[in-house]
């Protein structure tokens, strides 16, 4: 696992090994692409091979954009879409050699179906669906699939910070009427990493309650 910080990793470490697995955490600033490329590199020498890589980063610089300033539209396209990009390219040599791999880039409904104020999260999502069906034409060959899985409203601290009332009206006009859970998200990405999703690759999974249905 990669993130700016340790702290939520090592939460997240402890979890795996409580459950009888094991996990290593290392620390990178994905913003950095040099950074980025040699972790990954060095994970795959460490380990002989490189089997599976999730893209889960994301940050939001919402704004209409009439107000959105060059920086917070680059910011996101950095964190969000070319992140993603370094890491697949530094993920497909090992995986080439492996002659087996799973790419499974994270997304969002918004890179489906836009949203207002958030020009650059929705054009980084949209971008990040266009750069995994690439992936996917380019390396399927070499026994490596590639797909995006496109989340709706998820409980994750990124929509905690929604005004309760607006929480409210947004499950109202989901057809579950409830926000999905982590684990839901967790398990597609269980199968896309599996044997079982072998013929699945250039695909977007919308998992988002039926709000784009």
């Amino acid at each position: 696992m990669v993130s700016r910080t340790e702290s939520s990793l090592d939460e997240v470490r402890r979890c795996i090994e409580a459950n009888g697995g094991k996990a290593e955490t290392r620390v990178c600033d994905i913003g950095d692409g040099q950074s980025l490329a040699a972790l990954i590199e060095s994970v795959a020498a460490d380990y002989g091979r490189l089997d599976i890589l999730v893209n889960n980063a994301g940050i939001t610089r919402d704004g209409l954009m009439l107000r959105m300033s060059d920086e917070d539209f680059d910011d996101v396209i950095r964190v969000n879409l070319r992140s993603a990009f370094v890491a697949c390219r530094a993920a497909a040599r090992p995986m080439m050699r492996g002659r087996f791999g799973r790419v499974i880039n994270i997304g969002s409904v918004t890179g489906v179906m836009g949203n207002s104020g958030q020009a650059n999260y929705a054009a980084a999502k949209a971008g990040l669906a266009g750069l995994t069906k690439t992936f996917a034409k380019e390396f399927g060959s070499k026994g490596i699939t590639a797909n995006v899985i496109a989340p709706g409203f998820i409980e994750t601290a990124m929509i905690d910070q929604l005004p309760a009332d607006v929480m409210d009206q947004m499950r109202k006009n989901l057809p579950v009427r409830r926000f999905g859970k982590p684990e839901e998200i967790a398990h597609a990405v269980s199968f896309l990493a599996s044997d079982l999703a072998g013929y699945m690759t250039g695909q977007v999974m919308v998992i988002d309650g039926g709000m784009v249905c």
